[in-house]
């Protein structure tokens, strides 16, 4: 029995490594957009938990025997779901946005076994610092917060520029450890069976 992700995600699979699992790397290709605009007048948290379970249905079913856990992460900010930004022009004018503000980071799971499924939002609290216009266009340029939820990772050069979280912050790197606990419990498994030495 084996964890397989479905996501591409460098940051989720790191987690789970530092986590001693060796999971089996899935992608998934959704429609985020037409996920999204199906879900037009649905609350943030049931979106991205939405798109989590999107993403893990669509690899459910290689994997019977095995735990399949799918995530997405959006900012809300300002009332508003955000994705990834993709390009530097938007990172940018996002970061201006944002500096500054408080927002939540919504990243929603979905995890399979045997058939059933748990699914959950995790709610985090991010406090942007007030970056400034020069750090923010460096920031940009870089590449790293451009395929990330919120223009932003809590790792790398995105340290300088979060003051500060309420709650998890392994569900603001992209996948709650503690979630995934929980879910793995609900299905009568152990986190320690996934283990790798």
């Amino acid at each position: 029995m084996r964890i397989v992700l479905a996501s591409q995600s460098p940051s989720r699979r790191m987690l789970l490594e530092q986590g001693g699992v060796k999971p089996v790397l899935r992608p998934a290709n959704i429609d985020e957009d037409a996920v999204i605009a199906s879900l037009a007048d649905a609350p943030p948290a049931h979106t991205v938990a939405a798109l989590a379970r999107a993403k893990a249905e669509t690899v459910a079913g290689e994997f019977p025997n095995d735990v399949v856990v799918g995530c997405d992460s959006m900012l809300l900010l300002d009332g508003q779901l955000l994705g990834k930004p993709h390009t530097v022009e938007a990172t940018i004018e996002r970061w201006r946005a944002q500096r500054g503000k408080t927002a939540a980071l919504l990243t929603g799971h979905a995890v399979a076994y045997n058939g059933e499924w748990v699914t959950d939002t995790v709610r985090t609290t991010i406090r942007f610092g007030a970056a400034s216009d020069a750090d923010i266009v460096a920031y940009a340029n870089s590449g790293q917060p451009l395929q990330c939820a919120g223009a932003f990772t809590l790792e790398a050069l995105g340290s300088w520029f979060i003051d500060s979280i309420d709650g998890d912050p392994t569900s603001v790197i992209g996948l709650s450890m503690p979630l995934l606990r929980r879910c793995l419990y609900h299905f009568g498994l152990d986190a320690s069976e996934f283990w790798v030495s």
